[in-house]
Order: structure tokens, then sequence, then C-alpha cells
């Protein structure tokens, strides 16, 4: 009787099943995690990241983004973002300073990136928050962060590509990504 092919993944659909993760594997992602989250200013390219986490850097790349749902470049932009916002509403530094405070090497970087993600100038989001200045010390730290948390579910270079097109993301697009 012969062999039936497996049948190719639809679109969208992992090549291979995800397993569960080893838990030491985890422990050691989330090791890397909070180095990235300590010093988020620092560069960190997966080579780096790896050797914190003791694997090769292919399986630290596809470990990590299948424990956390997004690659490691993304999760520390997310964080890079974050403290750029928190540092343009609560503070009065110039924004060439939170730049380079938040792991920036350039400006125009910085200012790019920041508005591809958030949808805003880093000097809007700090008119909007000077201009909307609401009582937070009764909310606590870690729901103010989540509710600030940028959208990094999809690549900038793909949001770029889709504005250009003037197509607009489907929920199966973002899970290719």
């Amino acid at each position: 009787m012969p062999s039936v092919p497996p049948k190719p993944p639809a679109k969208g659909e992992a090549a291979h099943p995800i397993a569960p993760q080893d838990p030491a594997l985890l422990r050691r992602l989330l090791r890397a995690k909070d180095h990235m989250d300590a010093a988020s200013h620092e560069a960190w390219p997966v080579q780096r990241l790896a050797e914190v986490s003791g694997v090769s850097e292919a399986h630290f790349a596809r470990s990590f983004r299948q424990a956390f749902g997004i690659p490691p470049h993304r999760y520390l932009l997310t964080r890079r973002i974050e403290q750029a916002t928190t540092l343009l509403r609560d503070t009065d530094l110039p924004i060439t300073e939170i730049a380079f405070a938040t792991g920036w090497e350039s400006l125009g970087t910085f200012g790019r990136t920041f508005r591809d993600i958030t949808g805003r100038s880093p000097s809007v989001v700090r008119q909007q928050a000077q201009a909307t200045v609401e009582p937070l010390d009764k909310v606590p730290a870690c729901v103010l962060k989540a509710a600030q948390r940028p959208d990094l579910t999809t690549a900038v270079s793909e949001k770029r590509r889709r504005q250009a097109a003037g197509t607009k993301p489907t929920s199966a697009t973002n899970q290719e990504i």
C-alpha cells in the first residue's frame, strides 16, 4: 500500500507542532529576558543573549519566540519604547538625552521607530502627557506599564510596507510574523 505524504502546513500554521518547553530552558530564557530588562539601554545581540542563557544562537532565538510570542529584538524594542515614553511623560529631559539614555545610537532612528510603533512622535507624546496630567498615584505601576506597553506583534518594517501598499493587517498575517 503506497504511503501518503504528509499534508503541508496551511499558510500561517507552524511547520511542526509546538511542543512544551523544558522548564530548565524556560529559566535560561527568563535569565536572558531579565538581563534585557535590567539593562535595556545596552546592545543585546542574539549572540550575547545566547551566552547568557547557555544555548546556541539559533536555539535561543527560536525558543525565545516560542516562549514569549515575539523575537528577542522586538522585545528589546518594546522595553526601550516603554522607558522612553515614561521619561517623556515624567521628566523634562531633552528628547536627545532620552534617546541615548534608552539605548538608541541615533536620534533619527529613535524618532522614526518611536513614531512607527506608537503612531506619534516623541514630542507629541510629551505634549499630550503634559496637557492631560491626571492623578495616577493610586494606580499600580505594573498596571500603568501594561496599559502603555506598545504593541509589537507586527514588525516595524511590515507596518511600513502595509502603509505604503494601503492595506490593513489581518489576524492571519499577524500570526505569520
